[in-house]
C-alpha cells in the first residue's frame, strides 16, 4: 500500500528536535510562569533574582490569587468573590461573564451541598437576571439542570425537577431548543416537537 505523506524515521526526527535551538531567555519565561501559575512565591522571587526573569504579574499578588483558588476548590464561593473583589474591585463589573461563572459554581455547591431549595431560589433571584443578558447563560444553567435531574434518583429530585421546569421557561423566552416536554422520561425532543 502507497501513502503519498513524507516517512519520517525516529532517528530523523530526533536529529530535528536536537537541533531546534530554544532561547534561555524563553525557557526562563517558561519555567516563571510555571512558577507564578501553580503559586510557588518564594521560588519565583528567588528564581526572578537568579535569572533576572520578570514575571508577568506581581508577585505579591500570587499568594491573594492562590487564596481565590483555594476558596474555589473549597466551594466557598461568597469568600472566592469577596477575595476577587480585594485584588481588582472593578473586575467582576468589567466582566460580567466572570461573575455569572462564580455564580453559576454557587449555584452547583448548593446542589452538591443537597441545599435543593435554596438552589431553585438562587437560581430564580441571582442567576436568572443575568441569564437573560446572555441567552448562553440561561442554555448553561438549563443543561446543568437537566444533567442533575437525570442523574438523581434520590428525594432532590422534586426540586431538582421544579429548578428544570423554572429553566425551561426561562429559555422559552430567549431560544428555540431540545425541549424536556415529559419529565417521567426525561427525553430530549427536538424544539419543533415540543411546540405540538
Amino acid at each position: 500500500m502507497s501513502t503519498s505523506k513524507r516517512v519520517i524515521t525516529r532517528e530523523e526526527w530526533e536529529k530535528k528536535l536536537n537541533e531546534v535551538k530554544i532561547r534561555k531567555e524563553d525557557m526562563n519565561k517558561l519555567v516563571m510562569n510555571y512558577l507564578v501559575t501553580e503559586g510557588y512565591v518564594e521560588a519565583a522571587e528567588r528564581f526572578k533574582m537568579e535569572s533576572g526573569t520578570e514575571p508577568l504579574v506581581d508577585l505579591a499578588s500570587i499568594t491573594e490569587r492562590m487564596a481565590v483558588k483555594k476558596a474555589l476548590h473549597c466551594g466557598d464561593i461568597e469568600d472566592a468573590i469577596e477575595k476577587v473583589n480585594d485584588l481588582n474591585p472593578e473586575i467582576l463589573d468589567t466582566n460580567p461573564q466572570l461573575f455569572f461563572l462564580l455564580q453559576q459554581q454557587k449555584l452547583i455547591e448548593l446542589i452538591r451541598n443537597g441545599k435543593t431549595e435554596e438552589a431553585l431560589e438562587f437560581a430564580q433571584e441571582e442567576l436568572a437576571p443575568r441569564g437573560e443578558e446572555n441567552v448562553t447563560n440561561i442554555l448553561l444553567i438549563y443543561m446543568f439542570v437537566v444533567a442533575l435531574c437525570l442523574k438523581s434518583n434520590n428525594p432532590k429530585l422534586p426540586s431538582l425537577l421544579k429548578m428544570l421546569v423554572w429553566a425551561q421557561s426561562q429559555l422559552d423566552e430567549k431560544a428555540l431548543y431540545p425541549h424536556i416536554k415529559d419529565l417521567s422520561t426525561g427525553v430530549l425532543e427536538d424544539h419543533s416537537a415540543s411546540k405540538k
